[in-house]
């Protein structure tokens, strides 16, 4: 039996990417993209159900705001730590932030959830949720496919190096995912040292 990585993304397939795409879905996106390269999936089938698992996914946080947002945040200091940064960010830009939050690390539950338990109406939440998630699954899943073409005129023989490609496009996601949360918590951490100063 193959077990590769872009076969085990293909014997899960499609509902692996609606699964993954409910939640902070990048890595899965990429790998589903670089399958569709590969040939084992359909790229434009793996984008559409990418936007509807992301639009989902969102639609539950906000509405997990919406209903339980009180309880979530005594439970959940990550969005009682970010609540006050994105209700700042919801009065001015509301629409492009619902549009742009799920390309935020860190941001992509978190946002939501604040975003429901303010007085923004659920139907303009959804719109500019839909046209976000129909912005975010192409882009990204866009970035896997040319990653696997990248790889194609690097190396001749590619099923060779798929599984590599698979750990290296991982890899560099989990890095740049890194990077960008320790410069989050940093930047968190000098605001709330400021604070403290301030009082």
């Amino acid at each position: 039996m193959d077990a590769s990585l872009p076969k085990l993304v293909a014997d899960y397939g499609y509902l692996a990417v609606f699964v993954g795409t409910l939640l902070e879905g990048e890595a899965i996106l990429l790998l589903a993209a670089y399958a569709a390269h590969r040939g084992y999936l359909s790229l434009p089938v793996v984008m559409a159900v990418a936007f509807f698992g992301a639009t989902l996914g969102d639609q539950i946080f906000f509405f997990s705001g919406r209903f339980f947002g009180s309880g979530l945040m005594r439970r959940l200091p990550m969005i009682r730590a970010r609540a006050e940064r994105i209700n700042a960010l919801l009065l001015r830009y509301h629409a492009a932030l619902i549009i742009g939050i799920r390309f935020a690390y860190g941001l992509r539950i978190a946002g939501p959830i604040v975003i429901g338990m303010s007085t923004l109406r659920a139907r303009r939440f959804l719109v500019f949720n839909a046209l976000g998630a129909m912005i975010w699954a192409p882009v990204i899943a866009g970035i896997g496919y040319l990653f696997g073409h990248a790889l194609e005129w690097l190396f001749a023989d590619l099923k060779e190096y798929e599984t590599i490609g698979l750990l290296a496009l991982l890899l560099l996601f989990m890095l740049v995912s890194g990077v960008v949360h320790l410069a989050r918590a940093r930047r968190d951490s000098d605001s709330h040292g400021a604070s403290r100063e301030a009082d």
